[in-house]
């Protein structure tokens, strides 16, 4: 008997073509996403011997930087494809001391106070009931283990959103006001009651801004961001023929244009929070 998932549109999504996605892309996904693991890791009891849990793994970054500090590591996620993906690095890599699960942390049996830290990047803003889903990984920790994950501070002051409205200009773009989605840890008043409410406490949001490289050029961030779930997604809803995709990309190229560096590529910049809270 497979392992129960409750969050079933996640699942889809994470098994169709943006699970293909982020596999497929794995390295350039890492790239928009690496400025993060620091401040991600060094926050946390992360060292030889400790037991770490890694929540939306993915392709498995986190994980395996984890294990080269010497944890063991269990990583879990809702994509087959990425997991797929995270499995075939760490043997090519020949990292020991990690492991894959697929399956939904809101419910999946994770041993009890089987782990000194819970960490994730970006993978703890779709659950369909958060405060249920912290609860059971408050359980997965010992007494005074932590947690620690990354999180959008909102679309309002994120460079993203300015290509996202660039494209808005094209097809319809889903409303970028409200804290929903990913950015639905945005309000940390809000992420503080979701955590005391699963048994958390000394909750934390710190502000980071971090830079996210979309490509080398602007042509490449364009072409790279048009292939992107949500983007694929909005110009599905809109009905879009070739010659409406093909003008927004051009009006996300445009964008991009603006964050062109000489030496570095596309570089946007991400604000986000990073969230720390204790087991008591």
């Amino acid at each position: 008997m497979g392992d129960p998932i409750v969050n079933r549109e996640q699942s889809e999504a994470w098994n169709g073509y943006e699970g293909r996605h982020w596999a497929s892309y794995r390295e350039r996904y890492d790239a928009l996403n690496d400025a993060a693991n620091g401040c991600l890791l060094d926050d946390l009891p992360i060292a030889a011997g400790s037991r770490v849990l890694d929540v939306g793994c993915g392709t498995g970054r986190v994980a395996r930087l984890a294990a080269r500090r010497g944890a063991t590591v269990l990583g879990i996620d809702l994509s087959e494809p990425m997991l797929r993906e995270a499995a075939v690095v760490v043997e090519r890599e020949g990292l020991g001391g990690v492991s894959f699960v697929r399956g939904d942390a809101q419910v999946h049996p994770f041993p009890r106070e089987g782990f000194d830290a819970v960490v994730s990047r970006f993978g703890v803003m779709f659950f369909a009931d958060p405060v249920v889903a912290f609860g059971n990984l408050r359980g997965a920790l010992r007494p005074g283990g932590r947690l620690a994950f990354v999180c959008s501070r909102g679309h309002a002051g994120m460079d993203q959103t300015t290509i996202y409205r660039a494209i808005g200009t094209v097809v319809p773009v889903p409303d970028l006001t409200g804290n929903t989605g990913p950015a639905s840890f945005a309000d940390p008043a809000h992420t503080e009651r979701v955590l005391t409410g699963a048994g958390f406490a000394g909750v934390a949001s710190t502000a980071v801004d971090l830079p996210q490289v979309w490509g080398s050029d602007a042509e490449d961030a364009a072409d790279f961001l048009m292939g992107w779930g949500p983007v694929q997604h909005w110009l599905r809803e809109a009905g879009a023929d070739e010659r409406a995709r093909s003008r927004a990309r051009d009006a996300a190229l445009e964008a991009f244009r603006a964050f062109a560096t000489a030496d570095r590529g596309v570089v946007l910049t991400a604000r986000l929070w990073l969230v720390t809270a204790q087991r008591p």
